[in-house]
């Protein structure tokens, strides 16, 4: 990847409502995908309960916008395991299934 040294930077402002700000506390999301889009579904699933989860929000984008997010992902989780060490994913309970591998929890 290159990148243009002649390039200016750009002062953007991004804003946020109150409740946006709030954020969304999700622990499962569901990803899918066609020629032109990546849909994630962002759910929440209630511990102890029932196996029904919600979807809390439901985010499509481009491939190059995916392809970016993956990376802006890998880079914060390097970081974050340089200053706090390895995150951990634990196995799963002796005849638990694993969600659909296009799932990630």
């Amino acid at each position: 990847m290159t990148e243009n040294k002649d390039a200016k930077a750009i002062n953007l402002e991004i804003q946020m409502d109150d409740v946006t700000a709030l954020g969304q506390y999700v622990n499962m999301v569901v990803a899918q995908h066609s020629h032109s889009e990546f849909v994630l579904d962002f759910i929440f699933i209630q511990p102890g309960g029932q196996l029904k989860g919600r979807v809390r929000s439901r985010i499509i984008l481009a491939p190059e916008h995916a392809k970016r997010l993956m990376r802006v992902l890998q880079d914060n989780i390097g970081r974050y395991e340089q200053r706090f060490g390895e995150i951990r994913i634990p196995e799963l309970p002796p005849g638990a299934t694993m969600p659909p591998a296009s799932s990630v929890q």
